[in-house]
């Protein structure tokens, strides 16, 4: 079965390109959080930085998954792809300050460039889903997802650990060259996929297009179960934002040791998602779900009150372990459970929920730490976590209860 996906050349050319792009966009998120942090000192900066990216991508979800679902997604793909690498080539321009007279607004410009590449994530998110979902079958659809998390997790981990060591070794143009290598590698993948079909749609005008994503979605409780259950997890329970804060003042570590914290849960996450590609979450999938948001939450908590390097490494490995487990249960349910022609708006609608959380968790954070402390924020991420996962097993009982294998035997 794993030799069938990868004898389709589509998909390792699909796979390169979010290699190598994923490499690319951890890098610059590592790189911008310690940037920003040298320059303001202040955890809620942080937060800032989250919060502009979340808007547009938010802004732009609903419009986006329309234009996913009547435009050829390749090439709306290849539109965010091409907008990041112009906001990377942006970035590397302010921050070797080529340009003497931006020095002194350096902080509001990251803040702007920032801003559209939130809006490249607006569009980059829904367009991969839908794609992947015309280059594989249905019935390899469980080991795909389990593959494509996987590569993705791969890059995860070379990116904020390429992001540290280059940042902390030679500094900041050399590593915004190499995060504009790495998109260009991805553009040039991305070539190499044939145009598709774009999806039937029907007659419908555009203003039940653009909230049909959010109807489907209100009508399936299985897939609002799990993204809600994400969104809260993800939005409480994330620590991401506050690494620089911890590997500056708590741990001590500085850049290198930023980058080995932010690789850390991306360990943990590959670790699992290459043992789901054999042996995917079909069978009481509704309950490991649950069961690993859960585990996400416990180790943010072991996170907060650990002042060791070492054993802060050893939970936030952990917390990925359990986020790769909660990935692909959700995004093997959209594929199953979307329709093709709805896939690209669905998706949308998921970033919303999913990929936005990120951004608006950041923010969270940084308003928690401002107000108390970072590691009492940390905590409290993590109580409300484990508060989500029990008030959601009773809210939906029919994702509680589910289980793939039964969906993909056509019950």
């Amino acid at each position: 079965m794993t030799g069938k996906v990868f004898d389709n050349t589509e998909f390792r050319y699909f796979i390169t390109a979010r290699f190598f792009f994923t490499i690319a966009i951890l890098m610059q998120s590592v790189i911008i959080g310690w940037q920003v942090y040298e320059i303001t000192k202040d955890a809620f900066s942080l937060g800032m930085v989250g919060l502009f990216e979340a808007v547009p991508s938010i802004a732009t979800a609903l419009v986006s998954g329309v234009i996913v679902d009547s435009r050829e997604r390749k090439k709306v793909l290849l539109f965010a792809y091409a907008l990041m690498l112009l906001c990377s080539v942006s970035l590397f321009i302010v921050s070797s300050d080529f340009i003497s007279a931006l020095a002194n607004h350096k902080i509001y410009i990251i803040y702007g460039i920032i801003f559209f590449t939130g809006i490249s994530r607006g569009f980059y998110m829904p367009a991969a889903q839908a794609l992947l979902g015309q280059i594989v079958d249905k019935d390899s659809y469980p080991r795909a997802v389990s593959w494509n998390v996987s590569v993705w997790q791969v890059g995860a981990i070379s990116g904020p650990a390429i992001g540290g060591f280059v940042y902390g070794f030679f500094g900041t143009g050399v590593t915004y060259v190499t995060i504009i290598s790495f998109i260009s590698v991805a553009v040039l993948s991305l070539m190499f996929i044939g145009s598709k079909p774009r999806p039937v749609l029907d007659s419908q005008p555009m203003l039940s297009r653009l909230t049909g994503g959010i109807k489907f979605v209100f009508q399936k409780k299985i897939i609002l179960g799990s993204m809600t259950l994400d969104l809260f997890a993800v939005l409480f329970g994330g620590a991401t934002a506050l690494l620089p804060v911890f590997a500056s003042d708590i741990l001590d570590v500085g850049p290198k040791g930023l980058g080995i914290l932010r690789a850390a849960p991306s360990v943990g996450a590959l670790l699992t998602a290459f043992y789901l590609t054999k042996h995917p979450p079909v069978k009481g999938t509704g309950k490991k779900l649950f069961s690993a948001v859960a585990g996400f939450g416990i180790c943010i908590l072991l996170f907060a009150v650990s002042g060791n390097f070492y054993l802060s490494v050893l939970a936030l490995a952990l917390s990925g372990m359990f986020d790769s487990v909660s990935v692909i249960i959700r995004q093997t349910i959209l594929q199953i459970f979307t329709p093709d022609e709805m896939k690209g708006r669905v998706a949308a609608v998921n970033s919303i929920f999913i990929g936005s959380s990120n951004e608006i968790g950041a923010f969270e954070s940084g308003l928690a730490a401002k107000l108390l402390g970072t590691i009492p924020s940390v905590i409290f991420g993590g109580i409300m976590t484990l508060i989500i996962v029990f008030s959601s097993s009773f809210a939906f009982p029919s994702l509680r209860k589910m289980e793939l294998k039964e969906k993909e035997s056509g019950i």
